[in-house]
């Protein structure tokens, strides 16, 4: 296990974040600007741009790129792009399959309402394709699609130092919950055929969206492997690991604690997890199905809970 980050072109900075936010990528450019890619959730906006602030210092961000669209990805970009001159001044790209969505502002199609996750509303100038080349950090990186966790999700592959930034396809121990397949659609091939194609690019070092900077990669793509097919062989211990994510993530927005009462409301409520429940357990009460999630995050010692009140831990 490497003790060090491998190092990276010196145009390229990686804000390093916890697991509510994405980590950011910040490229700087030859005519002095800026670019950063994915923006954490919006609930850091303001952390988002002190950092980004203390960075730059007297540069200025001329362009947001998001891997995907996911709340904890994007939360950044309204905040950012308002501080940074607006539309004009600071476009936003999205995968190409999302741009419609992002404009329309259609939060059912880009799963907030299902999550019960906030976002702030943003607009798109526009959309990047896979086998697009992008300049960022003064280098050049190619669009690779990587479905699976997101169907539209994209990862940036830079040839010449073989940099990926993967986004929630790969992380140094595992990856993305596969959301396609909590709702009843096909992902864990696709979720296989993205760590194929990582393997087909052979990167020296990969730039995940949770966690550090690894280059272990080999290693990396075999425990993710192993992990989408033991999901692909039960899927329903996917839809449990999926449960516990989404629950783990609403305790990361509240450090301080949710009553239980409350907690358990709120994941009744949320769309997603009630489909969860209609499709792997019918007929299941949604209390039992929390329960049984709490119970497991208290197990693993992520999170914790007295007679009243659940509080995230680990």
């Amino acid at each position: 296990m490497p003790t060090n980050a491998p190092p990276l072109p010196p145009t390229i900075r990686v804000l390093e974040r916890g697991w509510l936010s994405a980590n950011s990528i910040v490229g700087f450019e030859p005519d002095g600007s800026a670019t950063i890619v994915d923006t954490g959730y919006v609930q850091h906006a303001a952390q988002t741009l002190a950092l980004v602030a203390h960075l730059l210092g007297e540069r200025a961000l001329r362009r947001i790129v998001n891997t995907h669209l996911h709340s904890d990805h994007c939360g950044g970009n309204a905040a950012l792009q308002a501080a940074y001159g607006g539309p004009r001044q600071c476009p936003i790209e999205v995968p190409l399959g999302e741009l419609a969505a992002v404009n329309d502002w259609d939060e059912d199609a880009l799963s907030f309402r299902a999550t019960a996750q906030q976002a702030a509303a943003f607009t798109a100038a526009r959309g990047v394709a896979p086998q697009q080349r992008l300049q960022i950090g003064s280098l050049e990186w190619i669009a690779y699609p990587a479905p699976g966790h997101d169907p539209h999700a994209l990862m940036l592959f830079e040839t010449s130092g073989r940099i990926l930034i993967s986004g929630d396809s790969l992380w140094r121990d595992g990856f993305g919950v596969i959301f396609p397949e909590l709702r009843g659609l096909p992902g864990f091939a696709a979720q296989r055929e993205t760590l194929q194609r990582i393997a087909a690019l052979r990167p020296r070092c990969v730039i995940p969206g949770h966690g550090a900077v690894f280059d272990d990669v080999d290693a990396a793509l075999q425990r993710a492997l192993q992990r989408v097919d033991a999901f692909a062989a039960d899927p329903l211990r996917h839809a449990r690991h999926g449960l516990r994510v989404l629950l783990k993530f609403q305790l990361l927005q509240h450090p301080q604690g949710l009553p239980r009462n409350q907690l358990r409301g709120w994941f009744a409520a949320a769309p997603l997890l009630a489909e969860v429940g209609r499709r792997f357990w019918p007929g299941v009460d949604s209390g039992v199905l929390f329960d049984d999630t709490l119970d497991a995050l208290c197990r693993a010692g992520a999170a914790r809970a007295d007679a009243a009140t659940i509080f995230d831990a680990g």
